[in-house]
């Protein structure tokens, strides 16, 4: 139990760390209001199953070790969040929750997904996390990996919900500033180009 509640409190702690989800989240939802922040939010733990599963059978370290296929996942994600980026760039009404100048609820959810699994960093960060909570002598390693997994991902919804919300009141308190509704696709691009930059680099 003790080994649960460490494990509950080193993830809050991290996934409340500035990363690229959390910046992600915090970005649709200030642009397009709270909703688009936890479909965003939901699609980014969708990803983290897929995580969980590598890591709890082994593929994990198979991509990690090799650098060609790490490279790929890099450099695709990065790209992604460049496109991301133009798209943002395009973008007319500035900060609408009801979204219907930007990308649609279920496609931010997809868009999620995409910049989770194309995250090596993702890979790596779950291979130097569960393991530590692992107790070998239980036995049933891959039940206790996949059973963290779940927490990590469970608490993930919490946090980036909470963060989602905040971010779209924060939104709509700025609806009335005409610099924010008029440049906020424009600042939305910029930090997907550093995001990108910062999964490539």
């Amino acid at each position: 139990m003790d080994n649960i509640v460490s494990f509950i409190a080193a993830s809050v702690i991290l996934t409340i760390a500035p990363g690229p989800d959390i910046i992600f989240v915090m970005t649709q939802s200030a642009a397009k209001g709270k909703w688009a922040g936890i479909n965003t939010a939901l699609g980014l733990c969708t990803g983290l199953i897929v995580h969980t599963a590598l890591v709890a059978f082994g593929l994990s370290i198979l991509i990690s070790e090799s650098p060609t296929l790490f490279n790929l996942l890099k450099f695709g994600g990065a790209a992604y969040l460049f496109y991301l980026a133009y798209l943002s760039f395009r973008e007319k009404g500035g900060a609408d929750s009801s979204l219907k100048d930007g990308p649609k609820l279920s496609s931010l959810y997809k868009q999620g997904i995409i910049m989770n699994l194309l995250n090596p960093k993702v890979i790596l960060f779950f291979l130097a996390l569960l393991p530590q909570f692992v107790d070998t002598s239980a036995g049933n390693v891959q039940i206790q990996m996949v059973i963290l997994g779940v927490i990590f991902i469970l608490q993930a919804i919490i946090v980036f919900s909470a963060v989602s919300v905040f971010a779209g009141y924060f939104s709509n308190q700025l609806k009335s500033n005409v610099f924010f509704t008029d440049y906020i696709g424009f600042i939305k691009g910029m930090i997907f180009i550093l995001i990108g930059l910062r999964m490539a680099f």
